[in-house]
C-alpha cells in the first residue's frame, strides 16, 4: 500500500522517560507534544519542545527524545506519535523541505484525524481496514502540511492568529464571545481584536459572518434543508438577520440564490427551481 501505518499512540508519562535510536530510524516518525514538556534532538542538537511542538522525522535520521516526567510547571508530559512507511509518503516527503521542529496549532481536526487513526488501528488484524487507515494518513499528513505553512507565515504574530481563525471557523455555527477567541489564543481581548485585524484586515466577527455565509451556500447547494432551517443551523439566530446578510453580500435574496443555482445544477429545470421553496 502507498501509506502504511506501523504504530499510532497516545503517551503521558509521569516519571522520566528516554528513546534513543543514534543508528537511524528504519520509519518515519511523527510526535505531536500536547502537553508539558520534552527534550528532542533537532538537527543535531537537543531542543526543549513544549505543547504544539511537531517532530518530523524521515527514514535513516537518528532520534532522542528525553522527558522529566512534570515539568517545571507541574505538567506531566503527554504526546500523540505514530510510525509509518510507504510509496505515497515518500512522494509526500520529497515534495517539500519540511523542518524537523515546528510550533503548530494542533485544532481539533489534526487532533481527531491522529485519533481515528489510533482506534482504526487498534482493531484486530483480521478486522482493521488497511485503505482507511492509508487514506487517513495520507489527510493527516496534507493537514500537518498546512499546519506547518499557517505556523511559517509570521512567526510569533501568526500564530495566534491562525488559532484565531481556526476557533472562529470550528465554532461559526455556535454562537461565540470575542473574548472566547482571545481566550483560546492566550490573549487579552483587545490585543485580539488589533492582531486579527491588523493581521487580517478584517474585524473577528465579519471573518465568522463569511464563515457562515460560506457554509450556508454549500446547504443551499446541497441539502434540502429549508432557509430557515440552514439560517439557524448556520449560527445567523434568525431568518431576517440571515436574509439581509446573504442580500448584502450576493446581491441577491437566499431564495433567488437557491434558485438559479437549483436551475444551473438541472440544466435549465423550472420544475426543480419552483420545488426550492422556503
Amino acid at each position: 500500500m502507498p501509506a502504511i501505518l506501523l504504530g499510532c499512540g497516545y503517551s503521558r508519562h509521569q516519571t522520566p522517560f528516554a528513546s534513543i535510536i543514534r543508528e537511524g530510524l528504519p520509519h518515519y516518525l511523527f510526535r505531536l507534544q500536547t502537553e508539558g514538556s520534552a527534550s528532542a534532538l533537532v538537527d543535531g542538537n537537543m531542543t526543549k519542545i513544549a505543547a504544539g511542538s511537531l517532530l518530523l522525522y524521515r527514514v535513516g535520521e537518528p532520534y532522542e527524545l528525553r522527558l522529566q516526567g512534570k515539568d517545571e510547571n507541574g505538567a506531566n508530559s503527554a504526546d500523540y506519535y505514530l510510525f509509518c512507511k510507504g510509496s505515497w509518503i515518500d512522494g509526500w516527503w520529497a515534495r517539500t523541505d519540511r523542518p524537523q521542529h515546528t510550533r503548530i496549532d494542533a485544532d481539533e481536526r489534526i487532533v481527531t484525524l491522529w485519533r481515528q487513526l489510533m482506534f482504526e488501528n487498534r482493531r484486530v488484524q483480521e478486522e482493521a481496514d488497511q485503505e482507511l487507515l492509508g487514506c487517513l494518513l495520507q489527510a493527516l499528513c496534507l493537514c500537518l502540511d498546512r499546519a506547518i505553512r499557517d505556523a511559517s507565515l509570521g512567526a510569533g504574530r501568526s500564530f495566534p492568529v491562525q488559532r484565531m481563525k481556526r476557533y472562529i471557523e470550528e465554532n461559526a455555527a455556535a454562537m461565540f464571545k470575542i473574548a472566547d477567541v482571545a481566550r483560546h489564543a492566550g490573549l487579552s481581548v483587545s490585543r485580539a481584536v488589533h492582531l486579527f485585524r491588523e493581521s487580517c484586515g478584517t474585524t473577528m466577527m465579519k471573518y465568522a459572518l463569511e464563515v457562515r455565509l460560506s457554509m450556508a451556500v454549500e446547504r443551499m447547494k446541497h441539502t434540502t434543508m429549508t432557509l430557515d432551517q440552514i439560517a439557524d443551523n448556520c449560527g445567523f439566530g434568525s431568518y431576517p438577520y440571515f436574509h439581509r446578510a446573504f442580500k448584502s453580500r450576493y446581491g441577491m435574496a437566499p431564495k433567488a440564490y437557491r434558485g438559479a443555482a437549483a436551475v444551473g445544477a438541472s440544466g435549465g429545470s423550472d420544475d426543480v427551481a419552483r420545488d426550492k421553496r422556503r
